[in-house]
Formats: C-alpha cells, structure tokens, sequence
C-alpha cells in the first residue's frame, strides 16, 4: 500500500491510501505519493499533528475490524474455542453462541425502507453470526458508516446534517452498499421513523446508550480537530442525528474533549480529567490505573459490563487506554479478547491510541490488510469556523 498526500484549495490537508478504484477522489489533486515505511521512517518525537489524525483515524477501523470476527462474543472461553488468541484480522464463521439474531426483527414500512436487501432470511435464526458474510479486515456496519462520512467530507470539504442523512440514507436503502447482516436498533428505529414519513433529522432515537454511536461522532472530531470549538459542536449535533439522549451527550462530550486533547499532544491523564470536567462526570484517571493489575477480563466483564452501553463501555474503553497507552498493538488485541461489544470499544480505543502513537503505532499487517481503508482528512482552520 502506499500512501497519498494533497493540499485541496490550500485550506485542509488530505492523506489517503491509493485504492484500486482511486478515481471516486478525482483526479484533479496533486499527489504526493510515498511509501507506509518512508512515512513512518520520516515521524520523528513529538509528533505532528497530521501524524496524530492519520493514527486515530486509522486505529478506529482497525479496532473494529480485529474485533469483528468475535464481535458480541460475551462467552469469553468461547471466543478462546472459537478462535483463539485475535492478532490478525480473521473471517467470521457460524455458528455464533452468544447470537441474538433469533429475537431480532425488522419489517419496512415501506419498501423503499428496505435496509436488510436479503439479509432478513437470516433474522429469527439462532447461532447466526452478526456479520456471517464479511470477510478477514473488513468492517462492521458502524465503520462502514464512518467511512462514507469521510467521504463525505473529502468531496464537500465540511459536513451539514442534511448531506449527511441523504448520504447514510442512500447507503442504506441501495442494495449492494455493504454485505453486513445485522442492523443496529439505531438504524432500525431511524428508518421505521423515516419509513412512517418522519424528517430525516427527526428520525434519530433520543434514548441512545450504545457506544458504537462514537464511530459517527470521531470522523468530525478528528477532522475539523484544528479547530476544537468548532469540532466540538459539529461532532456532538451530528450524534444527535442518530444517537440522542443525555447518556450520549455527557459520554460524547468526555470524549470529544479526551480526543481532542490527545490530538493537540496533551497527556492521557490530563486529556480525560479536562474531559470529564468539560461533560461534569466523575472520571478519575487513578482510579483506572489502580485496576490495571488485575486480569483484562476481570475488569472489562465483571469490574465494567462488557455490553455496548455507555455507563460501562466507555469506562472500560479509558481503562485500557490508560493500560495500553505506550503499546497500542496489545492493546487493541486486549479489547477484542475481551468480548462483549469488543468492535463498539475498539473503535473509540483505537482512536485514543492512534491520537497517543500516531500511525506508527499501528503494524503494517493491520494496516495493509484494511480492506476498505478510509480516507484521512484533517481540515485547516477557516474564517468564520
């Protein structure tokens, strides 16, 4: 793989990896093209800003795509069975124990709500693997999301809340857009809305908890990260779209904020306690730290739940941040042996480490082996932003 280098208009700075179908960025950029190891020969202590993008943008789609295989695995001795120790991106296989697809539905209200495109012969079905048909460094829906948001902001240069549901609208309804089997209730419940004639912008849940909405919020954090008021207020407006409710704006805002610390080379430390005095939540940074002896399992399965919601998801997600800050590569195969919503937590934990280690931090293995890698797009500061 190599990567991409241009400056569009002189006002933001776009690094990507060439893909086989390069002309969806157009052809007029100048292009600077260097190799993965040039580039990481080149990072030198401290690192820069765009070295910082590149790795949190980067480490979410690793995080989530190491996990998927054993994604909502919450048997951890299963996973062990199943697939042993996860370093490398692995192909999902059925059956899935812990699978809840049996009790999961979804009807259209209308046919042009149609997001499952064939996929719902598999609902209803026990043992049936979430993500049964994507393959070895592949993401999970969530991701696949983001991704089109980069896009987004790639082609457009900024992102309205109208560009973006008319983009997630139209990935979602076009068969042949992803080859994902399960639907998160989010999607579910926003296309249900739209379906019964809702606004798009109204269709979102105002009740979320899942932290697998961060994946939607992190590419506007990082993006417009040199400028952190305004990234702030895009990126927590944005969740609202999908992911509402006080649990996800108090959490959203820790995050923002540790992100966006980390991105301007605070420590982690300092990053989460100014995060959790920005959202008024009591996050101590000590206190996860004196966890840290004890087994990864003990505290993302027992000490925090391992589920997806945000009271313990993003806790634990800090937690081993703080465990793993100066080894991202064990960190992010801690997250994925730990179970539960392993591909929700992976995202926000490879964004924190990437943010932490830059691009470097990440091996080559993982970062060639992306099927679909995202375009890195990190905006210069603008009048009137």
């Amino acid at each position: 793989m190599v990567s991409v280098t241009a400056r569009i208009n002189k006002q933001c700075f776009v690094c990507f990896p060439v893909l086989s179908n390069a002309e969806r960025y157009g052809t007029d950029l100048r292009r600077v093209i260097i190799s993965t190891e040039h580039w990481a020969s080149h990072m030198q202590n401290p690192l820069s800003s765009i070295d910082r993008v590149s790795g949190a943008i980067i480490g979410m789609f690793i995080g989530d795509a190491l996990a998927m295989p054993v994604h909502w695995y919450y048997d951890t001795q299963a996973l062990q069975e199943d697939y042993g120790k996860v370093s490398d991106y692995l192909q999902p296989r059925n059956p899935h124990p812990d699978s809840i697809l049996w009790r999961s539905s979804y009807t259209p209200a209308k046919k042009s709500c149609d997001i499952l495109h064939g996929q719902g012969q598999y609902w209803g079905k026990r043992d049936i693997h979430y993500h049964q048909f994507l393959r070895a460094g592949e993401n999970t829906l969530n991701l696949q999301l983001a991704r089109e948001l980069l896009l987004l902001l790639q082609r457009d240069g900024n992102c309205s809340a109208d560009s973006w549901l008319d983009c997630l609208i139209a990935f979602m309804t076009t068969p042949g857009r992803h080859n994902d089997t399960y639907i998160e209730e989010y999607l579910r419940h926003f296309f249900n809305n739209y379906g019964n004639g809702k606004k798009p912008s109204l269709c979102g849940r105002q009740d979320e908890k899942h932290i697998g909405g961060f994946s939607l919020m992190f590419p506007l954090t990082i993006a417009f990260s040199k400028n952190p008021a305004y990234a702030k207020e895009i990126s927590l407006h944005n969740l609202t779209l999908t992911h509402g409710g006080p649990a996800m704006k108090k959490w959203g805002v820790l995050l923002a904020t540790t992100l966006l610390n980390l991105l301007r080379g605070e420590s982690l430390h300092q990053a989460i306690t100014e995060g959790g005095e920005d959202a008024a939540l009591d996050i101590d940074p000590q206190v996860l730290e004196a966890l840290i002896p004890y087994p990864d399992e003990t505290v993302v399965g027992r000490h925090f739940s391992s589920a997806c919601y945000v009271d313990h998801a993003v806790p634990a997600t800090l937690y081993l941040a703080l465990k793993y800050r100066d080894s991202p590569e064990q960190g992010l195969i801690a997250n994925t042996m730990c179970g539960g919503d392993n591909s929700g937590r992976g995202a926000v934990l490879g964004a924190l480490l990437g943010a932490m280690n830059g691009l470097r931090g990440w091996p080559s293995r993982w970062i060639d082996g992306l099927l679909r890698p995202p375009p890195i797009v990190c905006f210069e500061p603008q009048q009137g932003l």
